[in-house]
């Protein structure tokens, strides 16, 4: 399914495995994806280290669910939130899922999701398993989410150089073979669909890792690519190719 800002979404939180300081630039990234017409957040409310999460529900209408933790090393939370999942899949009403968790028990859950044709977002820290990671159609580290309410924001990463970007094998294969699968005959490519494709092959990518805040920005930085803006009906759309090797 491609993004579309019109998508119902469903938003639910661990509040175990998530912190409240990233809830205003979560709530600002799942709104790219579609609109929260759902928002819950699991955890066993009568207990102290959760008290982070409580100052900040009510400003962003976040609906806390009361789970007790029945046995001691076992977590009803993610029994709890895995339940909700099913019942607000069988009911139609939605486009996706956000998962907000670093926890790999929801990786079925993921492609359970993804089974029935909804799109999954997942949000995690870098200690999220990578099979959870795979699972979702794409996956966004919440350190990169600014506009914090507990701390200021983050600073941008440092852009990297073109010979840093030029030197990093994974990234240069994973543009290279979208660009070649997306192509024509003249090897020129749509850019958006590159994009596509680079995130459905590697999930957790984004260009803001390498310190630019838009695919195309990334793409132009690196100097081994040509651009283009074709006008396609009423607008303008960027295109892309491997630089012809210079004979």
């Amino acid at each position: 399914m491609a993004n579309d800002v019109t998508d119902k979404l469903a938003v639910l939180i661990d509040a175990d495995n998530a912190r409240p300081a990233i809830v205003d630039g979560l709530l600002a990234e799942v709104a790219k994806f579609g609109t929260a017409h759902v928002k819950r957040i699991y955890g066993d409310w009568t207990g102290p280290n959760l008290g982070g999460w409580k100052a900040v529900l009510l400003d962003h209408s976040i609906q806390p669910i009361q789970q007790f933790a029945y046995t001691s090393g076992k977590n009803a939370t993610d029994s709890a939130m895995i339940i909700d999942a099913m019942d607000l899949l069988y009911s139609a009403r939605f486009d996706g899922f956000c998962i907000v968790s670093s926890d790999s028990d929801f990786t079925r859950l993921a492609s359970r999701i993804r089974e029935a044709g909804l799109t999954v977002y997942g949000f995690g820290e870098r200690k999220t398993p990578q099979p959870f990671v795979s699972a979702c159609d794409k996956f966004i580290y919440t350190d990169r989410l600014v506009g914090t309410v507990e701390s200021e924001p983050e600073e941008p990463k440092a852009k990297k150089t073109a010979n840093e970007l030029r030197g990093d094998t994974k990234l240069m294969n994973l543009l290279r073979n979208a660009i070649d699968a997306a192509s024509d005959e003249n090897g020129w490519a749509a850019l958006s669909t590159v994009g596509g494709i680079v995130n459905k092959r590697s999930p957790d990518f984004d260009s803001r890792d390498y310190g630019y805040s838009r695919f195309s920005g990334l793409i132009n930085a690196i100097g081994l690519f040509d651009t283009e803006d074709r006008q396609i009906g009423n607008g303008k759309h960027p295109f892309v190719r491997v630089k012809p090797k210079a004979r």
